[in-house]
């Protein structure tokens, strides 16, 4: 080490954000550029992955280059580059994990592969420097859904995943069918304000003998048949109802596993992660939820709940300060699973 301050230089672009981050310690972020391509995949209706891909390309050395500007600091100060390789766009991977590679190898700087649900995990040690393992965490967005407790820095027992639409990919999904565009989590959160969450008895489906699991393509299903019956039936509907009937059958599953788990395990320290938990009426569901058992709550403000490189570099601090080092066979592997190297 150069110091006893250890500098993280991290990469994240495992789908459409392009972003650089520089992490010191785990937990002082000293900068944190994001460059979003939302505007250009909304003329689409959701993330075109060759579109990313160039984008990717385009922003990637600019984006570095404003990080190390915002953090004062260079190349040659940093202790390690951590970056995203998985789980993502394989495309999009394959540009940070290349440019990450090529810094590396060019300023002989240690390379660390970082898990990019591990990174979401970790945005809460820079949002609550205090919090430290054990604990457990619902990581909830477009692709994950997963409840995982965190024994240790680095170590996730999955209690629970998705076993088919994540929920964020859901709240796109029922977005677009009601026409509200992309991208769909925040459009839903805003419509459902005008709405009733009552007024329509969307169901919560539980998925047999795996009661942590989760399973949200049949409540899409739902909502996409209701407005079906509606029409075949030349009856009207209220989009803001359907937003918020949708919205609370989405809180009111993942707020009944995260009951079920703090009861069952006895946690006393609870956290969110991933863009969904940036839903204020989901934030609000769980604090309310851990208030009532005497649970911590903690939750990333929203920038360190979408895709950012500060969690990266948080996660990356972990792992390098754990031994790990990355070689130049690192690959982007876009199905990779939580915990896995």
């Amino acid at each position: 080490m150069k110091n006893d301050e250890i500098k993280i230089l991290a990469i994240e672009s495992s789908c459409d954000e392009t972003a650089a981050s520089v992490v010191v310690n785990g937990r002082d972020v000293r900068s944190n550029v994001i460059s979003s391509q939302v505007p250009i995949h909304t003329l689409y209706g959701g993330v075109v992955p060759e579109i990313a891909s160039r984008k990717h390309i385009e922003r990637i050395n600019q984006v570095i280059d404003e990080a190390l500007k915002e953090a004062a600091m260079g190349l040659d100060e940093m202790d390690a580059i951590a970056v995203t390789y998985g789980p993502g766009l394989v495309g999009a991977l394959l540009v940070g994990v290349a440019e990450a590679k090529a810094i590396a190898f060019a300023r002989n700087i240690p390379l660390v592969g970082v898990h990019h649900i591990e990174g979401h995990i970790s945005a809460n040690y820079i949002s609550a420097p205090e919090l430290e393992p054990p604990f457990i965490c619902l990581v909830v967005s477009g692709g994950h859904t997963h409840l995982v407790k965190v024994t240790d820095y680095g170590k996730y027992e999955i209690i629970g995943r998705t076993v088919d639409d994540a929920a964020g990919e859901a709240f796109d999904k029922v977005a677009r069918a009601i026409g509200l565009g992309y991208p769909g989590g925040p459009k839903v959160e805003a419509k459902a304000k005008e709405g009733d969450p009552s007024a329509i008895a969307f169901p919560r489906a539980k998925v047999s003998d795996r009661p942590y699991d989760f399973s949200f393509s049949g409540l899409k299903s739902a909502v996409l048949n209701y407005m079906n019956g509606c029409t075949m039936k030349g009856e009207t509907y209220n989009e803001a109802d359907i937003a918020a009937s949708f919205q609370a059958a989405v809180v009111g599953t993942l707020c009944d596993h995260a009951v079920m788990a703090i009861e069952e395990f006895g946690v006393d320290k609870f956290a969110l992660a991933g863009g969904v938990a940036s839903n204020g009426a989901f934030r609000e569901a769980i604090k309310d939820a851990c208030d009532q058992r005497n649970v911590k709550f903690y939750c990333p403000p929203p920038i360190l709940c979408t895709d950012n490189a500060a969690m990266i570099g948080a996660a990356g601090y972990y792992s390098f300060i754990s031994g790990r080092r990355d070689g130049w066979e690192l690959n982007a592997v876009p199905g990779l699973k939580l915990g896995e190297r």
